[in-house]
């Protein structure tokens, strides 16, 4: 009896259970882990350290980790403890954790990162400003590939400086960078490819971004003071309103002629216990590359966005904080742990490497 219920909820996960090609990315399961800010980067010079190995060598059964958020230059840098891409003692620190997770059979990319500045708007930063950060994200891409990575994500979701220059309200410049603010994007993903053989690099986007999902540090933007009533949710700058939408239309259509390893596509809010399948079935007809849905997705409802063919694969974010066998949990049907919110970004192993697996006793 036990074995039967076994197989049918292994028939239940079987989509996310399914090999797929993301790229030049091989991954033996469709079950990818998202990137997670977790600050335990906490020396002087932002090295991972061996606890950022044991972190993601736990993790190694996911399809594919998209490592954390990192910094591409020292001028990058936005948030305490994170670590950085754009050092030698970085490359090398990072070469142990992807040495960790290969020898274990997994697969990680490395999520590259340059926040917004709130003090710089977007119309103060000169064109050798923007042709530095275009060479950071270049110079970072190359040294990712030497750190052992298997390819990078650019990203461009949130509220980052590439979601910035993406964003109409935002981006109020009047030369070859201004509205729509597709160029800097196409011009950092152009310069991060270059550094690769093949389809290795992914982006993400989060076009259905609302005041829903701003982070509490995120309370005062550019131009726009948002204090949480009424008044400033409408004027939040990131809403995902129709224009904002078409706005990413043609740049995903854009996008689809690059040689991308796959689109990251983070979804609107979810307004019940099951994500909106048509907010990623409208890109799913302008990309034709491989498609990662997030935001909000089960192992039930990651199974089905597969199956009706609107995404190749799905991410997991917090499910993957307490659960470092997801794969295997999701594929015995066994109930996932809830993660310690007040340890996301303590620093130090609790919350971060003590999580158990699940064990049949």
């Amino acid at each position: 009896m036990m074995r039967q219920q076994q197989n049918n909820e292994f028939d239940e996960a079987r989509p996310l259970l399914r090999p797929v090609a993301l790229g030049d990315l091989r991954l033996p399961n469709r079950v990818v882990m998202a990137p997670l800010t977790r600050c335990r980067a906490t020396n002087e010079d932002l090295v991972p350290t061996g606890l950022h190995a044991a972190y993601y060598g736990q993790r190694a059964g996911a399809g594919l980790i998209v490592a954390e958020g990192t910094w591409v230059s020292a001028e990058a840098i936005g948030l305490p403890n994170v670590p950085g891409i754009y050092s030698e003692r970085q490359v090398a620190a990072w070469r142990r954790v992807t040495g960790l997770v290969h020898a274990l059979g997994g697969r990680i990319v490395l999520q590259l990162w340059r926040p917004g500045d709130d003090s710089r708007p977007v119309r103060e930063m000169s064109v050798p400003d923007l042709e530095r950060v275009i060479a950071e994200f270049g110079a970072a891409s190359g040294n990712a590939r030497r750190a052992g990575f298997d390819g990078v994500e650019i990203a461009a979701n949130g509220t980052h400086l590439l979601a910035r220059f993406l964003n109409r309200r935002l981006n109020r410049r009047t030369d070859g960078y201004g509205r729509p603010g597709h160029r800097l994007l196409l011009e950092i993903v152009d310069a991060a490819t270059a550094a690769w053989d093949g389809r290795r690099v992914g982006i993400r986007l989060s076009p259905y971004w609302s005041v829903a999902d701003a982070p509490a540090t995120d309370r005062t933007l550019v131009d726009h003071p948002f204090t949480g009533d009424d008044r400033s949710r409408a004027d939040y700058p990131f809403t995902g309103d129709d224009r904002t939408l078409a706005d990413y239309d043609a740049l995903v259509a854009e996008l689809d002629e690059r040689p991308l390893a796959y689109l990251h596509l983070r979804g609107p809010m979810p307004g019940g216990p099951v994500p909106d399948f048509d907010a990623f079935a409208r890109y799913r007809k302008l990309f034709d590359g491989p498609l990662i849905a997030n935001h909000g997705f089960d192992r039930d409802s990651g199974s089905a966005i597969i199956d009706a063919g609107l995404a190749d694969a799905v991410s997991f974010g917090r499910l993957f904080v307490a659960n470092p066998d997801l794969v295997a949990r999701f594929a015995l049907g066994h109930e996932t742990a809830a993660a310690d919110p007040g340890a996301h970004y303590t620093g130090g192993a609790r919350g971060y490497v003590d999580h158990p697996i699940w064990s049949a006793s």
